[in-house]
């Protein structure tokens, strides 16, 4: 059987990794790839109630390494319940936001550490990363306008500036880091640019792994 391809979407609040990876995906259906979509932290009933517990405005308590536990907690249940499955399957699962995430908003926003981070999440992920990785390059200022208007902010979109500031420079030390898997597109252009982009940068993939 054909082996799954393993892609994930990152970048900071208001960069559109939901509306973006979730266009690609569209795009890979409409071409007849075999594919599915997912997120985190959620993709699975588990998942998305630790999603809730996460993200609820209400809990202002909630302490810092908490919330990176509950993030690494999703992510083991999300990996080996929907992702693993559908790569034997031999599908390329989409899905926005991974590791890279925690790394960048608990590592760095949160002040707690990316190799701290990493070590939590390696002991839930097992070392599995994706193949690859598009992130979604755009500055806080231009995040935070752009989000400035949803009718729902979540406890991270309520943050201050200067947490996403530190969350900017957490994804910018990850993606030196992990320069290899990282693909950069410019989050800053109009968005059917950037799925086109973003699209394209996953066919290259599929057809490097192929």
């Amino acid at each position: 059987m054909k082996k799954g391809i393993f892609i994930t979407f990152e970048g900071p609040d208001g960069s559109g990794k939901t509306t973006v990876s979730k266009g690609v995906y569209d795009k890979l259906i409409a071409n007849g790839i075999d594919a599915i979509y997912t997120r985190e932290p959620g993709g699975i009933e588990i998942a998305e109630k630790i999603r809730d517990i996460i993200l609820d405005p209400k809990h202002t308590t909630m302490d810092a390494k908490t919330e990176a536990l509950l993030y690494a907690a999703s992510r083991r249940q999300h990996l080996v319940e929907k992702v693993k499955p559908a790569l034997e399957q031999g599908k390329v699962v989409i899905c926005d936001r991974f590791v890279d995430s925690s790394l960048a908003y608990q590592g760095c926003g949160r002040h707690l550490g990316i190799d701290e981070i990493w070590s939590i999440n390696n002991f839930a992920i097992e070392g599995f990363m994706p193949v690859k990785t598009i992130y979604l390059d755009l500055s806080a200022e231009d995040g935070l306008k752009r989000i400035e208007n949803r009718e729902f902010k979540d406890r991270l979109d309520q943050e201050t500036i200067q947490f996403h500031h530190d969350v900017q420079e957490g994804y910018k030390q990850i993606v030196e880091r992990f320069k290899e898997r990282m693909l950069i597109v410019d989050a800053s252009k109009d968005v059917e640019t950037v799925v086109d982009t973003a699209y394209n940068r996953v066919l290259e993939i599929i057809h490097d792994q192929g």
